[in-house]
């Protein structure tokens, strides 16, 4: 049962994903700088996260975040990589398209995470199988964009 509410809520977060950056969009246009929206996204996601942490009690270890290697520390600069690219392409080449690519990417990056265990990734070695799916995911992107 617990891994069916992960499932969902997975999916959950990435249906968000086009709205947000339909939101994100929308905050670039209207404020004249889509870095500058890309940095409101995250303040006040940060802010949001605060509040959550306030409300549940979170505790955490600041001794295991000293200990975290240096590498570890770059996902903030991804994101804020991954918000600000979503925020100048949504516009110029649609949702889909930038969706589409974001998926192909993601499973393509996940695939090769999975062959090499890289950060703690399950083992799953790169087969035909994979292969031909990743290929029929980019053939879709390339079909939504034609159709």
């Amino acid at each position: 049962m617990e891994r069916l509410i992960w499932i969902a809520l997975a999916f959950i977060a990435g249906a968000f994903l086009p709205l947000q950056a339909g939101m994100n969009g929308k905050l670039a246009k209207t404020g004249g700088s889509p870095v500058h929206a890309s940095m409101i996204s995250f303040v006040i996601g940060a802010f949001a996260l605060a509040i959550y942490i306030l409300a549940v009690s979170q505790n955490m270890s600041w001794k295991g975040l000293k200990e975290a290697p240096a590498y570890a520390w770059a996902g903030g600069i991804l994101g804020a990589f991954y918000v600000t690219v979503i925020i100048l392409a949504f516009p110029k080449i649609g949702p889909g398209l930038t969706f589409g690519l974001v998926v192909a990417g993601q499973l393509l990056l996940s695939m090769v995470m999975e062959h090499f265990q890289i950060m703690g990734a399950q083992a799953q070695p790169i087969s035909w199988g994979r292969i031909a799916g990743m290929c029929l995911i980019v053939l879709g992107v390339l079909i939504m964009k034609k159709f």
